[in-house]
């Protein structure tokens, strides 16, 4: 069975408000990964239990992710990126949420694993904030995983209207764009994903169930 690895922010402030992993974003990839047979496990980069935003109960995909046994139990118990078992993945995904850009750009060893996913030939993807984990990542050729790549993430607009572009430590577009990628933008909250190779980007939460069918489509492409 294939397995794919979501990494989870442990941040859980951004100034005085709460923040953390944002809940869709997992929950709706895991929904379609799990309906095709694909197995997901967490890491996080303090391990443990990450703080989750975003909560939804409304939304039944939320809730059936939350309710599922075996997810609740493994949320609980996330490892760190210096546990991870390699081999036992096909893709790595990025969730987002605030608190991504806090504890995921510069964090060493989600950098040296997403450089290892990509450069063996497995997928990576990310969403909304989750693109803040790519940002320093750099291949074994010195340049940046970002650089030329046609990629999307939670845009300058978007952040203007939830009104935290003051609070973030940066603006993922403006950040994405300087480190050579093409970036391509939607209307605020629009699903908007993009595909270079086995390359995955999601604009935002409203992205993040079309970003599951197709990252299961890709793990299918190249039969990992």
């Amino acid at each position: 069975m294939p397995r794919v690895l979501f990494i989870l922010s442990s941040c859980s402030k951004m100034g005085n408000e709460d923040t953390g992993w944002w809940m869709s974003e997992a929950a709706h990839p895991w929904k379609m990964l799990h309906d095709a047979g694909i197995e997901v496990d967490f890491v996080s980069p303090q391990g443990g239990e990450p703080p989750v935003t975003g909560v939804d109960m409304n939304d039944p995909i939320n809730q059936e992710f939350m309710k599922d046994a075996i997810v609740s139990e493994k949320l609980k118990h996330t490892i760190k990126p210096e546990e991870v078992d390699f081999d036992k993945y096909v893709a790595i995904h990025f969730v987002g949420g605030h608190g991504a850009c806090y504890d995921f750009p510069d964090n060493e060893y989600l950098k040296k694993l997403t450089t290892r996913f990509f450069e063996s030939g497995k997928i990576v993807s990310a969403v909304c904030h989750g693109p803040s984990g790519l940002l320093n990542v750099k291949l074994n050729n010195g340049e940046y995983l970002l650089k030329g790549r046609t990629v999307t993430g939670f845009s300058d607009l978007e952040e203007r209207e939830v009104k935290h572009c003051y609070d973030v430590p940066f603006l993922l577009q403006e950040e994405m764009m300087l480190r050579g990628c093409n970036f391509i933008l939607t209307p605020n909250w629009s699903d908007n994903v993009q595909v270079d190779g086995r390359l995955l980007t999601g604009q935002n939460p409203q992205s993040a169930l079309s970003l599951g069918k197709v990252l299961v489509d890709l793990i299918r492409k190249y039969k990992l």
